[in-house]
């Protein structure tokens, strides 16, 4: 379900020490983009990225609010939360923290998770901009810059079935 991949060159990455951005150029409204980006994960995200592995994952969401949490179910209605909405602007502006550490343990205190800021930019002839800036790697303490580049090969994967996926399910 929803594991196929974009070509891996629409999706472009800059990195710097704690802070990467990925941009790629989606074939759908600002809507539409922003819909699947935050109401279809469990379409798109790397099974494998989760706890629950790709056997037992039931759900990947997002609370469609500032305040919301973003979590998986898993077995037994099992739910782990992986991050808190900060911003929460659609067509717009999702904002949120990331609480996973580099060893893929929660990281409760959100003064110490990094947080990942998507936009969403009409571009005309209904296509959309999708920015994403995964920041502030920094707080994840010694291991933030191998997490940094870790992530930067998981973000890229992640934004390549993002994009598959916008573009099967039109605009």
């Amino acid at each position: 379900m929803g594991q196929d991949m974009a070509d891996p060159d629409e999706v472009r990455q800059d990195v710097d020490r704690f802070s990467l951005r990925s941009s790629l150029l989606a074939p759908a409204t600002a809507d539409r983009a922003f819909a699947v980006f935050t109401g279809a994960l469990t379409d798109w995200w790397v099974r494998e990225y989760t706890w629950s592995g790709p056997e037992a994952l039931a759900e990947l969401g997002i609370e469609p609010r500032a305040g919301g949490m973003l979590y998986e179910i898993g077995p037994y209605g099992f739910r782990g939360d992986w991050g808190r909405v900060l911003t929460w602007d659609p067509p717009r502006r999702l904002v949120f923290t990331w609480q996973l550490g580099p060893d893929r343990v929660p990281v409760p205190d959100p003064a110490r998770a990094s947080e990942v800021e998507v936009l969403f930019v009409p571009e005309g002839d209904g296509r959309t901009r999708v920015e994403v800036e995964h920041r502030h790697f920094d707080r994840h303490g010694e291991a933030a810059e191998g997490y940094r580049k870790a992530l930067t090969a998981g973000w890229h994967e992640l934004l390549c079935r993002y994009l598959a996926t916008v573009a099967r399910t039109g605009t």
